[in-house]
C-alpha cells in the first residue's frame, strides 16, 4: 500500500481548477480566432462530451451568434448521438444544421474498396472535416477542434480528420479534466455520463477499441509525461500493489507504445531540407505574423 508521502509525490492527476481553466481557455480561444481577423467558428457536434465542451467554451468566447454547430451523421451512427448533439446546441443557443455524410462516404468506400473498420473510420473522419472546412468558407469562420489531450497522445485521432482545426481548446486537457470542466459548466448529464465513443458505428466504444480505460491512460500519461518519470518507475508505481500486475503492465506498455508510435501525427509533415531557409526550421514565424 502506498504511503501518504507516496500519494503526495505521485498524485493521480495534476491539480485542476475548473474556473481558472475556463478563464484561460475562453480568453485563448477568443484571442486566437480574432487575431486572424475572423470572429466566428464552426464546430463538428457529435453528441459526445468533447465537442459539447468545445461548443460551451466557444459560446463564452465569441457569443452564440458566432458559433455554428454542424452535425454529420453516418447511416450507422447512433440516433442518441444526434439527440445529444441537438441537446447541447439548444442549451448553447447556437445555429445548428445536419449534413449526412452517408452518400459521400459510401461513394468513397465503394471506389477505394475500404472494408476494415480502421479505413472506414478514417474516411468518415476526413469526410466530416471536408464538410467542416467547406462550412468554414461559407460562414467565414475558423474550425475549432474537439480532440482532447489523452486521445491525441494515444494517437486515437485521424490525420486530416478530427486532428484538423485552426485552434483546439481541449488539446491540453486530459479526458478526466474534460469531464471535470464539463461538469463545472453544467453540461447535461445525458452527455456527461455516457460511454466515450467516436460513433463510427452503432455501439462503438473508444475504450473497447483502445483496450484501455481513459482513467488508467490519464494517470499513466500524467506520471510519465508531466512528472517526467521513467517508464520503469511508472510501471513500478502502478503494478506494485495491483491485483493483476501482469494485466496492468500489459496495458501500460500499450500506452507507451501508442504514444511513441503516433508521434508523427502530432508534428507538422516533414519538409526535407534543401536550402538555407526551410519552412518549419529556420522560417518559424507565428501564424499571425504580418498582421
Amino acid at each position: 500500500m502506498k504511503t501518504q508521502m507516496d500519494n503526495r509525490a505521485y498524485g493521480d492527476l495534476p491539480p485542476f481548477h475548473p474556473e481558472l481553466a475556463r478563464e484561460m481557455l475562453v480568453h485563448g480561444l477568443r484571442e486566437e480566432i480574432r487575431k486572424t481577423q475572423i470572429h466566428r467558428t464552426v464546430i463538428g457536434v457529435s453528441g459526445g462530451i468533447d465537442s459539447a465542451l468545445a461548443v460551451l467554451l466557444a459560446v463564452e468566447a465569441l457569443g452564440s451568434e458566432n458559433v455554428f454547430g454542424i452535425k454529420m451523421p453516418y447511416k450507422e451512427s447512433s440516433p442518441s448521438s444526434l439527440a445529444h448533439a441537438d441537446l447541447i446546441c439548444h442549451q448553447a443557443k447556437i445555429h445548428c444544421e445536419t449534413l449526412d455524410i452517408s452518400s459521400m462516404a459510401d461513394a468513397c468506400i465503394s471506389q477505394t474498396g475500404a472494408e476494415s473498420s480502421l479505413r472506414r473510420g478514417n474516411i468518415f473522419a476526413r469526410m466530416r472535416m471536408i464538410v467542416l472546412y467547406d462550412k468554414s468558407a461559407e460562414y467565414s469562420a475558423l474550425v475549432t477542434g474537439t480532440s482532447n489531450k489523452t486521445e491525441m497522445l494515444l494517437g486515437y485521432s485521424t490525420l486530416w480528420g478530427d486532428m484538423a482545426h485552426a485552434v483546439n481548446p481541449l488539446g491540453d486537457l486530459y479526458k478526466s479534466q474534460v469531464r471535470e470542466l464539463s461538469r463545472y459548466l453544467g453540461m447535461p448529464p445525458e452527455i456527461m455520463d455516457k460511454a466515450p465513443s467516436a460513433d463510427l458505428w452503432e455501439g462503438q466504444s473508444d475504450e473497447e477499441e483502445l483496450q484501455l480505460t481513459y482513467d488508467l491512460a490519464d494517470r499513466v500519461l500524467y506520471h510519465w509525461l508531466d512528472l517526467h518519470l521513467s517508464r520503469e518507475k511508472v510501471l513500478d508505481i502502478f503494478t506494485q500493489d495491483a491485483a493483476s500486475p501482469d494485466a496492468i503492465r500489459e496495458s501500460i506498455q500499450r500506452i507507451f507504445y501508442r504514444v511513441k508510435g503516433s508521434q508523427f501525427k502530432r508534428n507538422p509533415p516533414v519538409i526535407l531540407k534543401a536550402s538555407s531557409m526551410t519552412i518549419g526550421r529556420e522560417f518559424r514565424n507565428p501564424r499571425d505574423w504580418g498582421f
